[in-house]
């Protein structure tokens, strides 16, 4: 079975096939008078997002859509789950009613590697607690290709709560596979050295990244993560951490900057550089259709 868990054990071969899928797919689309291709015709994609998502769930809802795949959307507060029913067996009804695919956004870390274990169709993961995104991190490593012809060489830093960001660990492991140099740094109570274990290189001010980067990544502050002892203001958040227009101008010239949004503007990242010229954040968002698709395509092994 051919499923999408994270980007930490995907070989780098299938992990450069699936953003050449995203690009082709991309072109394909934009070619194409209806926006729609017909990949996926007669499939059902379950979306159980058991998790709240507005992005993420959009994006893959887009994604099947283009294909000609029918998804079926799963609300869990109009379900049985809040009846008592466990995640399997709501993933095993949706199995059994014609899901060909099953992708999930669960709050518990693991919750898709289980279902894995007792499904018999693919299932991709669309974040699972603080662990990973792996959809997120092919958008991100997508938008940085447009930009960067190669990955070896390339320095990438990731400001900001990391601790909690299932996007920082699958960009991380995505980028390192692909011969990225990873920088981390955030508040200590956010940013751990430990984090090194992910093999990105941990650093202690943004003032330390801004200068070295090709690639800025600034990170959303998780409020309902996190304890009240764990961050101070957001003034002071800001002013010590924020992605400012005082820091961006600092940048090298052809540095980029991207957001996995949402964004607390004025706090993590300013205006003026959230909509300035070096920003890809937008892009970055409607980039998340082709890397879905191209996910969709390649657990259902369509070629």
């Amino acid at each position: 079975m051919r499923h999408l868990l994270g980007l930490r054990d995907i070989s780098p071969e299938r992990l450069l096939q699936l953003l050449e899928r995203a690009a082709e797919l991309r072109t394909q689309v934009a070619a194409q008078d209806s926006k729609r291709l017909s990949l996926l015709r007669g499939k059902a994609i379950s979306l159980l997002f058991v998790e709240p998502s507005t992005r993420t769930r959009f994006s893959f809802e887009m994604a099947c859509r283009r294909l000609g795949a029918e998804p079926l959307v799963f609300s869990a507060s109009h379900s049985s789950t809040s009846k008592g029913e466990t995640l399997a067996d709501t993933a095993r009804v949706l199995e059994r009613v014609g899901a060909d695919a099953l992708v999930l956004r669960h709050k518990g870390v693991g919750a898709p590697h289980q279902l894995s274990e007792i499904l018999k169709i693919p299932v991709i993961n669309a974040g699972d607690g603080i662990n990973e995104h792996p959809t997120q991190g092919l958008l991100d490593l997508l938008t940085i290709r447009d930009h960067f012809p190669e990955f070896e060489g390339l320095t990438v830093g990731i400001v900001g709560d990391v601790l909690h960001s299932r996007v920082a660990r699958s960009a991380c492991f995505g980028l390192r596979k692909l011969g990225a140099r990873v920088l981390f740094a955030g508040p200590g109570t956010l940013c751990s050295p430990d984090l090194d274990a992910l093999g990105a290189e941990v650093r202690h001010t943004i003032d330390e990244v801004i200068a070295d980067v090709d690639v800025l990544m600034m990170l959303r502050i998780q409020r309902e993560r996190l304890g009240a002892s764990m961050l101070a203001s957001e003034r002071e958040y800001r002013h010590f951490w924020g992605l400012t227009s005082d820091r961006a101008a600092r940048l090298r010239d052809h540095a980029i900057v991207l957001h996995p949004a949402p964004m607390n503007r004025g706090v993590e990242i300013d205006d003026a550089v959230a909509d300035g010229p070096r920003s890809r954040i937008f892009p970055q968002m409607a980039n998340g259709v082709f890397a879905r698709m191209a996910v969709l395509l390649d657990t259902l092994e369509v070629a």
